[in-house]
C-alpha cells in the first residue's frame, strides 16, 4: 500500500465511502480531529484490499477494507490485521500506529480499520524522476529490505500478544495443505503440473526453524522510504502476519523479488517490471545469503520455500481470477491473470527440481 502522497488517486467508480458517515464515525472515535470537510482519495494500487487516504485540514489517516463482492473465508480479516499492529506498533517502528476497528456496517458496508498516514517513497517499477538509481543506491535498497526482515523475524514472539496466535508444531504442514485447499476451491480449469507439484511439496515439508512473527506478504512495494532513501519509514499490508516459520516469509519475499533474467510472465504478469531488475540490485541469492548470515539461520532447505511460495502466488492470482471469472469484479487488469498462474506453477515446478 503506497503512502506518498502521489501515489493516490480520485476514488475508483463503484469503490466510494459514504463522506458523512464516515466523518461522523472518525469524530466520534478518534480524538484531535479538527473541524472541517473530509476529504477521501484512493491509493491505486494493490490487487486485494481497497485502502484509502482520509484528510481532514491537516489531519491524516489511512483506511483499510476488503475488496467488494464475496471473498475467501479468513481473507481480509480486518479486525485481525488491527490486533497486529496494534501488538508490534510499539516494539517495530516500520509498523504503522491503528487508530480505529469497526464492523459496523453502516458507516462503510464492511469491517474496516483506520490507522496513520505515513509517507515517503513507495518503489514499485520505477524511482522518482528526481532520483537516479545508480547501482550503490539500489544495493543499499536491497541491504534495507534484508535487514528489516531480520529485525523483525528477531522479535521474542513469546512477550507479546501474537504469542496466541502462534501454532508453530506443524506449521509448514498446515501452509501447505491449506493453500493446496484454496487453490482446489478456486479452480476455473484443470492446470498442467499442479498434481505433479503438490505431490512434491507434500513430500519435502522440511523440519521448521525456531519459529517467528513472518509480515508473509513482504515485498519492496509494502516498504516506505525516506526521501534520500537512507532508511525505511514504514512497512504495510500485514493481513498475512502470523508467528510461523521465518523461511516462509523468506521465500514468499523472494518470490516478488524479480531478477532480470526471470520469465517474461514472472516479470510482468503484475503490469511493468519492478525496479528489483535494475542494476546494483541484489539478486535472490544475495539477498539470501545477506539473510542468513545476519540471521543466523541456516537455509539450506530454501528451494523448497521458494517452491511453495511461487505456488502460494499462483493461488492467491488464481484466486483473483476466480473473481473476475464469476463477474465478482470487473478490474481489466486480471483478465490475463489464468496465463500468469500458469507461468507460476511451471515456475514452481523447475525451482523444485534446482536443489
Amino acid at each position: 500500500m503506497e503512502h506518498s502522497v502521489n501515489n493516490t488517486i480520485h476514488v475508483r467508480s463503484g469503490e466510494e465511502l459514504d463522506n458523512e458517515k464516515l466523518s461522523i464515525f472518525l469524530r466520534n472515535h478518534i480524538e484531535g480531529i479538527p473541524e472541517g470537510k473530509l476529504h477521501i482519495r484512493q491509493f491505486g494500487t494493490g490487487h486485494s484490499n481497497l485502502t484509502y487516504a482520509l484528510k481532514i485540514e491537516e489531519w491524516e489517516a489511512v483506511l483499510r477494507r476488503p475488496p467488494l463482492g464475496p471473498v475467501a473465508p479468513k481473507a481480509h480479516d480486518m479486525e485481525r490485521e488491527f490486533r497486529i499492529l496494534s501488538a508490534l506498533y510499539p516494539i517495530f517502528p516500520a509498523a504503522p500506529k491503528p487508530f480505529v476497528f469497526s464492523d459496523d456496517l453502516q458507516v462503510v458496508d464492511s469491517p474496516f480499520f483506520v490507522m496513520e498516514r505515513r509517507h515517503g517513497t513507495v518503489l514499485d517499477t520505477s524511482f522518482p524522476a528526481a532520483v537516479e538509481p545508480a547501482e550503490h543506491l539500489c544495493k543499499k535498497i536491497s541491504e534495507q529490505m534484508v535487514d528489516l526482515l531480520v529485525e523483525l523475524h528477531a522479535i521474542d514472539y513469546t512477550k507479546t500478544p501474537l504469542a496466541a496466535m502462534a501454532k508453530p508444531e506443524g506449521f509448514m504442514k498446515r501452509q501447505v495443505e491449506g493453500w493446496v485447499g484454496r487453490f482446489d476451491r478456486s479452480k476455473t480449469e484443470e492446470i498442467a503440473g499442479v498434481r505433479e507439484l503438490t505431490e512434491w511439496m507434500a513430500q519435502n515439508v522440511p523440519n521448521s526453524q525456531r519459529p517467528a512473527i513472518i509480515h508473509y506478504d513482504f515485498k519492496l512495494n509494502n516498504a516506505l522510504f525516506s526521501e534520500d532513501f537512507s532508511r525505511i519509514t514504514g512497512l504495510f499490508d500485514w493481513e498475512m502476519t502470523t508467528v510461523g516459520d521465518p523461511l516462509a516469509d523468506l521465500g514468499a519475499a523472494m518470490s516478488y523479488w524479480i531478477e532480470p533474467d526471470d520469465p517474461p510472465l514472472l516479470k510482468k504478469g503484475l503490469g511493468q517490471e519492478p525496479v528489483t531488475v535494475m542494476r546494483g540490485f541484489y539478486t535472490r541469492e544475495e539477498f539470501m545469503q545477506r539473510y542468513a548470515e545476519k540471521s543466523g539461520r541456516d537455509i539450506s532447505e530454501m528451494h523448497f520455500y521458494l517452491t511453495f511460495a511461487y505456488f502460494k502466488l499462483a493461488v492467491i492470482i488464481q484466486q483473483i481470477y476466480f473473481r473476475f471469472k464469476n463477474g465478482q469484479t470487473q478490474d481489466p487488469r486480471f483478465a490475463h491473470f489464468d496465463q500468469f498462474v500458469k507461468s507460476l506453477i511451471q515456475h514452481a515446478l523447475m525451482t523444485a527440481q534446482k536443489r
